[in-house]
């Protein structure tokens, strides 16, 4: 039940991932008031709910975040699980000033503060740091899907967990970014699988093996100094990412190919019968995934400062037309490395100094 009552604190960070919690880290070495507020029962419940067998794309020894490395080999590639609890360790160990339960239902500007609502009551605070995730929470799925058959078994990624899940039969995997070649590959095991969509490039060596992390640490030099918003080929692979997902980063062509995955560019774009049309042909799949990502959702933000494609208006994560209003953990807030753990501590720190360089009147005491 949503109450009245107000807490007055400088900065409000929306979001309890490793966005957040970084730049959390930075505003509490930088001596700002601040309060993390999160929706989930846990920190790191956004990683425990996502596919079983989903690792990181680097190894722990670059999976750090500001002032705590990651608790595992260093060659090794942690899983989801691992991720969830480094960032609920993390949170414990530097005192991170968290509340969970608490959903934010709007972001509005009232005079020179803003006021942020929530489940458990208002904040009201001189800035707002938006760190809600790389990509929009809310599932994009083309509206063709309301044609399909009822008895195809139809799931997002975002609700895909394990093979164990689906029907027996064929499985089409719409949507050929690392997440769904990842999908297309596991599910490929023990079903026969499609998978659509246009081809998003890989990596030029296999990041597990021998090679690939010899070239590790020059592929993540690249992300973070080359592929940026500063450069051209930053900027040209920036919209790619962003509205058409990352490259292949561990299932290669040849993974996909040696399980007998049938790869198709198209796009899926007809129902025929309640079937989906593939290659021209109406083809009786039983499973459907979608893995086409997720819409950007920020209607909660009540200012204007959304673009026309439904991303923020900002650079580096400042939004000029809204002074006080940040965003952190966005896909190439400066980089293509922002998306990673190894890239997301700089774009905290950023944002963190450009909160402390605010001219602001005697901070109120933090919750």
């Amino acid at each position: 039940m949503h109450t009245t009552a107000t807490t007055e604190i400088d900065t409000v960070i929306i979001g309890a991932g490793q966005a957040g919690l970084a730049t959390a880290y930075h505003l509490g070495r930088r001596g700002c008031p601040y309060v993390v507020l999160d929706a989930s029962a846990r920190v790191g419940d956004n990683w425990r709910h996502q596919w079983d067998t989903l690792r990181l794309y680097s190894p722990a020894k670059y999976d750090r975040l500001p002032g705590l490395r990651f608790p595992a080999k260093g060659s090794t590639w942690p899983g989801k699980d691992d991720v969830a609890d480094y960032l609920q360790s993390y949170a414990l160990r530097f005192g991170l000033r968290v509340r969970t339960d608490s959903r934010v239902h709007g972001v509005r500007r009232e005079g020179t503060a803003y006021a942020v609502a929530t489940d458990e009551g208002d904040y009201r605070c001189r800035n707002v740091v938006v760190a809600t995730g790389t990509f929009g929470r809310t599932p994009d799925v083309p509206e063709l899907a309301t044609e399909l058959d009822p008895g195809i078994l139809q799931l997002h990624s975002s609700e895909y967990r394990r093979p164990g899940q689906l029907r027996d039969g064929a499985v089409l995997v719409v949507g050929a970014s690392h997440s769904g070649t990842d999908i297309a590959y596991e599910v490929a095991q023990n079903h026969p699988t499609v998978l659509m969509g246009r081809d998003c490039g890989q990596l030029p060596v296999r990041i597990d093996s021998p090679a690939g992390r010899m070239a590790f640490p020059i592929l993540l030099f690249a992300w973070r100094h080359v592929v940026t918003r500063r450069t051209p080929i930053g900027r040209r692979l920036m919209g790619h990412v962003r509205h058409h997902g990352g490259p292949m980063l561990r299932v290669r062509r040849s993974d996909l190919a040696r399980r007998g995955v049938e790869r198709l560019a198209d796009r899926l774009e007809q129902v025929t019968d309640g079937l989906p049309v593939i290659d021209g042909t109406p083809r009786a799949v039983t499973n459907i995934v979608w893995a086409t990502g997720f819409r950007q959702n920020f209607d909660w933000i009540h200012l204007p400062v959304i673009g026309d494609d439904g991303w923020p208006d900002e650079t580096r994560g400042v939004a000029a037309d809204a002074p006080g209003l940040f965003f952190c953990g966005l896909s190439f807030q400066y980089a293509f490395s922002s998306m990673l753990l190894p890239g997301v501590g700089r774009d905290a720190a950023y944002v963190a100094d450009r909160i402390a360089e605010r001219a602001l009147a005697p901070a109120v005491s933090p919750v």
